[in-house]
């Protein structure tokens, strides 16, 4: 392991108060490979962790369905880590969150020591930066005791770690079956080659104007078989909105976005707000 120069602490006295900045290291891997071990406070403060790679492998489960793989993220144009498939539409989730300016999977290691002064360590599963500079650090359970004893001792000081340079650690709860499955439909359309044809994403938001079946308002735009996928690309943007708590449907109601008009490329000029799922309209902060 490579040693930035960062002293540790030396003595119990004081080292057992995981709320202090100094209490806690980081390891992540350079542009390299090579590991580095920072004070936390320090790595905070100039590391874009939104670039390395994944610090420790996910692991493989054997067994289950889902395992490590990557994910294509519209707001960094790259490949995304990914270790389960709850991780998987949690990445979702922040993607659409226009506030997120950058994603990556597992990518620091959190070491710290406890009351007894035995070290310990733990890797938040997801890392996302915010527009601001500031950070969320994130794992994403299957179900809210996953993990046990330890994932919730380590939550606690990996959130107190965060708290201490204005940043924010959770254990983000599973979405619904519904809102999982909506999202996932929809992150197949987020590519930009899904914005469709020049003037057909104004046109596809002058359809739904005021909120109308999904299927309807296609028709009105054009030929549903090219102007669905827009549709579903504008959905996942922002640009339109639509209940997505339940099953999508060729009635359910889609309306636009209360807010700036797409330019001819489709992008919307401003800042729109993230998209929440689980409460009806997709307009707050998902995060």
């Amino acid at each position: 392991m490579t040693s930035t120069g960062a002293a540790r602490p030396r003595s119990l006295a004081g080292r057992a108060a995981v709320d202090q900045g100094s209490g806690f290291e980081v390891v992540f891997l350079d542009p390299v490979g090579q590991a580095v071990q920072q004070r936390w406070a320090d790595a905070a403060m100039t590391v874009a962790f939104e670039d390395l790679p994944p610090v420790s492998a996910f692991p493989v489960v054997p067994g289950r369905r889902w395992g490590p793989g990557l994910g294509w993220s519209a707001t960094t144009g790259r490949h995304v880590a990914a270790g389960s498939n709850a991780m998987r539409v949690q990445l979702m989730v922040l993607d659409r969150d226009p506030d997120v300016t950058g994603l990556a999977g597992r990518p620091v290691r959190l070491l710290w020591r406890n009351p007894r002064g035995q070290v310990r360590s733990w890797v938040p599963q997801l890392f996302a930066r915010r527009a601001d500079g500031t950070a969320l650090l994130a794992d994403c359970p299957s179900h809210p005791e996953a993990g046990g004893e330890r994932a919730v001792k380590a939550a606690q000081a990996v959130a107190q770690a965060c708290a201490h340079i204005g940043w924010t650690y959770r254990r983000l709860a599973p979405l619904d079956e519904a809102a999982a499955a909506n999202l996932k439909w929809l992150a197949g359309y987020r590519h930009p080659r899904n914005a469709g044809r020049l003037g057909l994403m104004p046109a596809v938001f002058q359809a739904f104007t005021r909120p109308r079946p999904l299927l309807e308002g296609a028709v009105a735009a054009g030929d549903p078989i090219e102007v669905l996928p827009v549709v579903f690309h504008a959905l996942w943007h922002g640009h339109l909105t639509a209940c997505l708590d339940s099953p999508l449907h060729e009635r359910v109601l889609v309306g636009a976005w209360d807010g700036e008009v797409p330019n001819r490329t489709g992008s919307a000029r401003g800042t729109m707000p993230a998209r929440r799922l689980g409460s009806g309209r997709t307009s707050a902060s998902a995060a």
